[in-house]
């Protein structure tokens, strides 16, 4: 019997013993919308070795519907009771061809291949994401409004928002998932849930589970929960900053290197961050997915739009955290990610562009210490300091005149995510705003 098959006959004792009657199976579809159909739980045994049949053309970024069927396997290792719901459990699922093939369009299976080069190269990827996002109350009006009138690491007697946060890494500690760390953001209404590093994998899952938890929590309290980059002109956006290392299978932190020369940084470590900004503008389309991305990564309001890396430095792309010489701390963090995409396509890529650093040994430019906020644009090309892609457009002719995004994604899902951000890009770029009616409507 396999370890996998070991996992769900145990699984399955416990559903029984707990009196579970229904579990939701749980995926993502290619923009990383979570999906969910309820089961009846005396039906797991035959879906562990069965699987659920659905309909993969009804799902974003999957099948036509001339090939429509695809099957539901559910992954033991996810299960989790669902908190406040003693009748209810959930699992997050891989996808099958009927053929028993793995489905190439699953977003969870291009992070587990690219997961597998990693172990074959002789790592483990582990990483861990920042999630901003923004509690919204609808009132009369065009658009929702904050919720809060608080700022970064703001608390008030009382505080509503204080209470919600609260609530949701509450929720998630029932999901098995570890918060780290709750605060107000800079902008008004604006937060963020930190929640512990582990493998990739693992991590993809739990963010998909986080931002589950964080609509849910809203909705009930009768708010708005959003992801959305930048929901408002003139304030902060929201990013999905992502600290990431590459372990030895022995469990040893490769990134780590007792010379303070180099900040404790491992030629791995460096060899990472050259791989990350050399594929900096290939990977824009997956790591910052939407048009509206684009409106966030522009110069001041803290966002990262210069490919460059420095030790605790905010501006660049890359920044190395003060980890204070312990070898398993040692990492980098990627700011231009956010908190929209797909967990499973963006880890997918980060993990192939440090691992193209590692193989190809990609030497990074040298680290600044400087504010590339301030710096002028002459200067900023003096010193060889690119930027990431202006708009989403910008970014796909990148992607796909590029090789990285095509490997780690596979040749089909490559396709269907440029063909499904072409047509949002075509949707967004046909809208006339109010912004430019206002300005030249009376002038031109």
């Amino acid at each position: 019997m396999s370890k996998r098959d070991e996992l769900a006959e145990e699984v399955l004792r416990d559903i029984r013993a707990a009196g579970i009657k229904f579990a939701r199976l749980q995926f993502v579809d290619i923009n990383g919308i979570l999906k969910s159909l309820s089961v009846n739980a005396k039906n797991l045994e035959r879906i562990f070795h069965n699987g659920q049949t659905f309909d993969g053309s009804s799902v974003t970024g999957y099948r036509p519907i001339e090939e429509s069927d695809l099957v539901l396997f559910p992954d033991p290792s996810t299960y989790a009771k669902i908190p406040g719901k003693p009748d209810e459990c959930r699992f997050i699922c891989d996808i099958y061809s009927p053929d028993g093939r793995r489905f190439e369009c699953d977003p969870r299976y291009a992070l587990q291949r690219a997961l597998e080069k990693c172990r074959e190269a002789g790592y483990i990827f582990k990483c861990a994401p920042e999630m901003e996002f923004f509690l919204l109350k609808d009132i009369d009006g065009p658009i929702p409004t904050p919720i809060d009138m608080a700022g970064y690491f703001d608390l008030h007697p009382s505080d509503l928002t204080e209470d919600l946060r609260n609530e949701i890494a509450n929720l998630a500690q029932g999901f098995g998932i570890e918060v780290e760390l709750s605060h107000h953001e800079v902008a008004l209404g604006q937060h963020e849930i930190d929640f512990r590093y582990d493998e990739a994998l693992k991590t993809a899952d739990n963010a998909i589970t986080v931002k589950m938890i964080i609509k849910s929590v809203a909705a009930k309290n009768g708010f708005i929960a959003t992801f959305m980059p930048k929901p408002f002109y003139g304030v902060n956006g929201s990013g999905m900053h992502v600290h990431q290392s590459f372990w030895s299978l022995d469990g040893r932190n490769a990134f780590f290197d007792d010379n303070p020369d180099t900040g404790f940084l491992s030629k791995e470590a460096l060899y990472f961050i050259g791989g990350q900004i050399r594929y900096g503008k290939e990977m824009s389309a997956v790591l910052s997915s939407w048009p509206n991305s684009y409106k966030r990564l522009v110069p001041g309001y803290e966002a990262p739009v210069y490919l460059a890396w420095g030790y605790r430095n905010r501006s660049p792309l890359i920044r190395v955290p003060d980890f204070g010489g312990r070898p398993e701390a040692a990492r980098v963090e990627i700011r231009s990610p956010d908190p929209a995409g797909n967990p499973y396509l963006q880890f997918a890529v980060l993990c192939m562009a440090g691992l193209e650093g590692i193989k190809r040994r990609i030497e990074p430019p040298e680290p600044t210490d400087l504010n590339l906020y301030q710096m002028g644009h002459e200067e900023r090309r003096r010193r060889g300091i690119d930027t990431l892609p202006e708009s989403f457009g910008h970014s796909l002719r990148e992607m796909e005149n590029g090789t990285l995004v095509r490997e780690a994604l596979g040749e089909a899902l490559f396709k269907n995510f440029l063909d499904e951000k072409r047509k949002e890009w075509d949707l967004y770029r046909m809208q006339v705003s109010p912004w430019e009616v206002e300005r030249y409507i009376r002038k031109l």
